[in-house]
């Protein structure tokens, strides 16, 4: 298998560049439509709640596709496959873009299978070529998706603002970024590597659909999912209605995003030196949950809850991320682990945007709806006291040379 030691300098910048390009279009070709929701849902006179299933259809996608990314990494290889989830992205962006609602839906779910194969490989890329800095290039990667999202969020509205613009020429801006990571790319074309062991493989039941432990992991994930994709849907919506312009509410958006990239920092170095991650995960859990009441409670300080709520979701995320690891016996408990919590976990948060638009719908009012976000994050914190306890998986797997407590 190919390491790090076996490229030349040059080619790894080159490797390098390419990753953190991939990672650039993990995020903001979905947060990326948040602040224009409410524009193309009076351009299409949507409901709410169809609104919001441009949120749930990557979700959905996410959930269906993602546990057989590594079926198509095992047939054309690591970087094709990869290659071919950035021109999924790519195509779906410009069907996004063209301005009716069917190549709207359309677009976005294409968009959803694009960033569900790079979101499962990218990981097994990393342990190929930079086994020793699989933290390091874990956390640069977080970084460069919560960044462009960022970018990506803050932009839209200005750019659908425009003279001669819309907002699909500001959905559309977005095709910039697998562009450019399709052209850095193309020199990986030439390798033709399987996927890492540890990748999610398809689910397919098993002793560990019977674990409680396993399911406290992908409860506690599915959690936050749910929580995350709600606020980054109708985050801009909730500050336009408290009476922000919607520029302001897109940055503050942005700022959520960027906030995200900040865990990844330093989290990863203190969950090791842990006994157990219990306080952590309760936490995390219900600081999120606070920063959601703020926006309804005091939305005049919504700057301090979108940071807030950006660093303890994210927190809450790569603590998860950490459990399919830490609670699974071996690489292949992780891989059967991994492949349960995204397709529960993403399938969870695919219904929560549009039932809490029709909450809103039904309510007029985003209090309700948001105070419903903070009591599931209650009880993501109850979950998460139960998935961080210092424990494992068995499913008939020898643990020797495991300590057990």
């Amino acid at each position: 298998m190919t390491t790090s030691t076996g490229h030349k300098p040059a080619g790894s910048l080159m490797l390098i560049a390419g990753i953190l390009l991939i990672s650039a279009n993990m995020r903001a070709p979905i947060t990326g439509i948040a602040p224009l929701l409410e524009t193309i849902r009076t351009t299409f006179g949507l409901a709410t709640t169809e609104a919001g299933a441009l949120t749930t259809l990557p979700l959905l996608a996410f959930a269906l596709t993602s546990p057989f990314a590594v079926l198509l990494a095992r047939e054309y290889g690591l970087e094709r496959s990869l290659f071919i989830a950035l021109v999924m992205t790519a195509v779906g962006i410009a069907l996004r873009s063209v301005g009716r609602v069917e190549y709207l839906f359309l677009g976005t779910a294409v968009i959803g299978v694009g960033i569900a194969i790079a979101n499962v490989l990218l990981p097994s890329l990393l342990k190929r070529d930079f086994p020793h800095k699989v933290a390091a290039m874990t956390s640069a990667y977080a970084l460069t998706a919560g960044l462009f999202a960022a970018i990506a969020s803050s932009l839209a509205v200005p750019i659908a603002t425009l003279p001669g613009s819309g907002w699909g020429w500001a959905l559309g801006a977005i095709i910039v970024l697998p562009l450019a990571a399709m052209a850095v790319w193309l020199p990986q074309l030439t390798k033709h590597t399987a996927p890492a062991k540890g990748t999610a493989t398809p689910p397919h039941g098993g002793r560990i659909w019977r674990s409680g432990l396993a399911w406290q992991v992908t409860l506690f994930l599915g959690c936050n999912s749910m929580i995350y994709y709600t606020v980054i849907a109708w985050l801009p919506t909730i500050l336009t209605d408290a009476g922000y312009s919607t520029a302001a509410a897109g940055s503050l958006h942005g700022i959520s995003q960027l906030a995200t990239a900040a865990p990844g920092l330093f989290l990863g170095a203190i969950i090791g030196r842990l006994r157990d991650q219990r306080a952590l995960a309760f936490g995390f859990a219900i600081t999120t949950g606070l920063s959601v009441l703020g926006f309804v409670v005091f939305p005049q300080t919504a700057v301090i809850w979108a940071i807030t709520f950006g660093c303890s979701s994210s927190a809450v995320f790569i603590l998860g991320l950490a459990f399919v690891s830490m609670r699974a016996a071996n690489a292949h408990q992780a891989a059967g682990l991994s492949a349960m919590a995204q397709f529960v976990g993403y399938l969870l948060a695919a219904t929560a945007p549009p039932i809490i638009g029709l909450l809103h719908d039904r309510l007029d009012s985003w209090t309700a709806p948001l105070i419903t976000c903070s009591v599931v994050c209650g009880v993501m914190a109850v979950i998460g006291m139960l998935a961080g306890r210092s424990r494992h998986i068995f499913e008939g797997t020898s643990l020797q040379g495991a300590t057990v407590h």
